[in-house]
């Protein structure tokens, strides 16, 4: 199998599958609670669409050595949550339902946001920097194809069969989550070098990221007053990012792997915060409950 066929075919293909089994799990209404919870949603999708590519476009600035690895960063900022965000935020005991809408209408505006923030990008750090630059409305269009569709398509098979969606959306999950072990593998394989150094010159960035984004995610949150689990799916969404989607436009989009380097870090940062959030959410909710029984 050729390099070309893997990164045109092959790879949009698997996202194809990963964005139909998110769109199991969705429905109409979790695109339109936005308007009948607005606080919280708009406080998730400030942080996504708003603080987390301002924060990113810092960071690289600031920190990263390389037009690569600061495009790079940029490109993961600008990538929506994802389902790996709702799988946390149930594991955390947060708000499913708010996350699972956040993330449905991040992937919606995703479409336009990207191409914009990633030509942005490569105009403020590309300088000499050579790497092939997909103009905006055919990343717009591909987005659409790869996200967008198979999300409605998913969500057409849930309407017509909710039993098939639930038998079907656990085994892509799981599909998911081995296809993004085997990209970040594929990645450090095939960038070895340019990984170890990209840790030890953007680490510090990356975590940075990661850590801030979280943290302003929690701050918006308790100033808007909004309960624990609205926090904590706040706290979640804008800080797991759709790793896969960055990493798949890096190497399919913009054919360059060294683009991807940056998601390819995140993503083993990201679940070792998502997992620290989890640990404290579950014990916290356990000693509310202990709490509760002995007082009823």
């Amino acid at each position: 199998m050729t390099g070309g066929l893997l990164s045109q075919l092959v790879l949009p293909l698997c996202l194809f599958i990963i964005m139909l089994g998110m769109g199991l799990t969705l429905a109409p209404g979790d695109f339109t609670r936005i308007f009948r919870f607005p606080r919280p949603a708009l406080a998730g999708l400030g942080g996504q669409m708003l603080l987390l590519p301002l924060v990113g476009f810092a960071l690289a600035a600031w920190l990263m050595p390389t037009p690569a690895l600061a495009i790079g960063l940029v490109l993961l900022a600008a990538c929506p949550g994802g389902v790996t965000s709702n799988m946390v935020t149930y594991m955390a005991r947060g708000d499913l339902a708010l996350s699972v809408t956040l993330t449905a209408v991040s992937s919606l505006l995703a479409v336009i946001s990207i191409p914009l923030l990633v030509g942005l990008a490569f105009q403020v750090f590309g300088g000499g920097y050579q790497s092939v630059r997909v103009p905006a409305a055919q990343m717009m269009i591909s987005l659409m194809l790869m996200t967008l569709l198979p999300i409605a398509l998913g969500m057409w098979v849930r309407t017509r069969s909710e039993k098939l969606a639930r038998w079907l959306e656990p085994k892509i999950s799981l599909f998911g989550m081995l296809f993004l072990g085997a990209l970040i593998l594929g990645v450090l394989v095939r960038e070895g070098d340019q990984v170890v150094t990209g840790l030890m010159d953007s680490g510090v960035a990356i975590i940075l990221l990661n850590v801030i984004m979280m943290a302003l995610g929690l701050g918006s949150a308790l100033l808007l007053r909004l309960d624990s689990a609205q926090s904590t799916s706040i706290m979640l969404e804008t800080g797991i990012q759709n790793s896969t989607l960055a990493m798949l436009i890096a190497t399919s989009f913009l054919q360059d792997d060294e683009l991807a380097v940056p998601a390819a870090l995140y993503s083993l940062v990201m679940y070792v915060t998502a997992t620290v959030v989890v640990v404290m959410r579950r014990r916290s909710t356990r000693l509310t409950r202990a709490a509760a029984e002995q007082g009823a």
